[in-house]
């Protein structure tokens, strides 16, 4: 887990929230998947998951598929249990860097599932999602920690993030995600010395 350890952020990145909440620079796929946010929620929490359609195949565009209800679930064996599953994320950084959004920060995207943060359940409700498009078993690219890196900073001067956690540390029982190879000292420099671990 990284903990905001200062409340300003003055950096300025190369990627752009709009007042919608869209990313500027994104290529936008709408998903149906999303709710508003309950009523005067602070959205202060950054969850990083990984995924990858078939598992460790990143040749397609599944993904993209899933977060819009699009998915051919006899493309491959194993989307079979992912049929009728309705399910998005704001945004997923592909292999080469490509970052795409699917749900508006400002509303609610159907990423972390059952989860908890310090006692707080349904992180949905106040948390913004990014999946790394990867798994558990290989390194991310350059090129991913880079697209990661810029949004990140972009969502820390228009949101009131405290805490930037993967998916297993919400959902321990269910999830490993963003997995052993995700860095987290590497991704922590990137993003300057506003979070520590």
């Amino acid at each position: 887990m990284l903990k905001r350890i200062n409340s300003t952020f003055t950096s300025v990145a190369n990627l752009e929230i709009d007042a919608q909440g869209w990313c500027k620079q994104a290529q936008i796929l709408l998903s149906p998947n999303f709710t508003e946010r309950p009523a005067d929620t602070q959205v202060d929490l950054l969850v990083i998951h990984n995924m990858s359609l078939p598992e460790a195949d990143f040749s397609g565009d599944y993904i993209l598929d899933l977060f819009q209800n699009q998915l051919d679930c006899d493309a491959h064996p194993s989307f079979a249990d992912l049929r009728g599953l309705e399910v998005s994320s704001h945004f997923v950084i592909r292999r080469d860097g490509q970052l795409f959004q699917f749900v508006s920060c400002l509303a609610r995207a159907w990423h972390a599932g059952l989860s908890s943060f310090q006692g707080r359940e349904k992180c949905n409700d106040y948390s913004i999602g990014i999946e790394l498009e990867g798994c558990d078993t290989c390194p991310f690219t350059d090129a991913q920690y880079a697209s990661l890196s810029l949004l990140t900073m972009s969502l820390l001067q228009h949101f009131p993030i405290q805490h930037i956690v993967g998916h297993n540390e919400i959902a321990p029982r269910r999830k490993t995600d963003p997995g052993p190879f995700f860095e987290w000292s590497r991704f922590q420099q990137s993003i300057s010395k506003q979070f520590a671990f």
